[in-house]
């Protein structure tokens, strides 16, 4: 008789949050619940090489050879990372690890740090985005980005979303603009909650409503890919299923990298998962492998509860 894993020690099942449990995992979205299995890995702690194929055949952003300095301190060391065109990219690790680190690296985020030198190639469109002559600008526009704390700007939730657009003059008239707004709080989830308010404070909104306010000013400008750095640590479980839901949802259209803390929301949403120690990336496969069958001994210790 086949036994519980519940009940098996060497087993150990990541669950969703209790506002998530009841849904079913939307079409490409991560495994549901991911049963992880203990001593399947077969790489040793020492081994600092990543484990796993960081290439994908067409991808939206190629990064190779990444080093992050601040100061002298090392904090990415010679990462190689695809993400792939309309994938959910989950990054992992223990704090301090550098994956939100190296997350900031796609859209130049960390040229804003004193002190904080970056090397090595991104591309995107054939384009080094490290290049001198690079305008950071639009390239924030076609790589987004959403904070860990929602950060409305101060101003109306029509002027939020219509802000992007204007400087970047993706719109030539006020109805242009108002269409706009409204496919983009539409996308956003947001739009039936706002549209009889429009403007009202974006600052006046819920914690969650906030999130997918940012969300919906990040894709008004229509980015290729969409950075997301812990997104849903400051929400309760229910702005964080309608969170994950909108993720799964725009990766219709574009492609999404996340930083989370949480093993179960890469579980839930992701299609591939990069595993981050120290400044290295460790491992690097499909979502349900590298929870299931890690195959390097950190990447166990961590999605065990060993450490983290």
């Amino acid at each position: 008789m086949q036994a519980n894993p519940a009940s098996d020690p060497g087993r150990k099942t990541l669950m969703p949050p209790p506002a998530a449990r009841k849904q079913e995992p939307a079409k490409g979205s991560g495994e549901h619940s991911v049963e992880v299995m203990r001593h399947t890995a077969t790489v040793s702690r020492d081994v600092r090489a990543t484990v796993g194929d960081p290439r994908v055949e067409d991808p939206a952003i190629r990064s190779s050879g990444v080093n992050v300095f601040y100061g002298d301190a090392h904090a990415i060391k010679a990462v190689d990372l695809d993400i792939g065109k309309n994938e959910i990219l989950a990054m992992i690790g223990p704090s301090g690890c550098g994956k939100s680190t190296f997350l900031r690296c796609l859209n130049r985020m960390n040229d804003t740090i004193d002190g904080c030198r970056v090397t090595g190639e991104i591309v995107m469109d054939g384009e080094n985005i490290n290049g001198r002559d690079i305008d950071v600008v639009p390239l924030r526009a076609r790589v987004g980005m959403v904070f860990q704390k929602p950060n409305p700007f101060p101003k109306s939730i029509w002027e939020n979303i219509a802000f992007g657009p204007r400087i970047h003059r993706l719109a030539t008239s006020k109805s242009e603009l108002d269409d706009i707004v409204e496919d983009s709080l539409k996308r956003a989830g947001l739009w039936k909650e706002v549209a009889d308010r429009l403007q009202l404070p974006g600052t006046g909104l819920s914690g969650g409503q906030q999130q997918r306010l940012c969300i919906a000013r990040a894709i008004a400008v229509q980015p290729e890919v969409l950075l997301m750095d812990e997104p849903c640590s400051a929400l309760d479980p229910i702005s964080t299923a309608r969170i994950e839901e909108l993720m799964i949802e725009l990766r219709e259209s574009l492609s999404i990298a996340i930083v989370t803390h949480s093993m179960q929301q890469a579980a839930r949403v992701s299609t591939r998962t990069a595993f981050f120690h120290l400044g290295d990336l460790i491992e690097i496969g499909q979502t349900k492998q590298v929870f299931s069958a890690p195959r390097h001994q950190l990447t166990e210790d961590y999605v065990t509860g060993v450490f983290g």
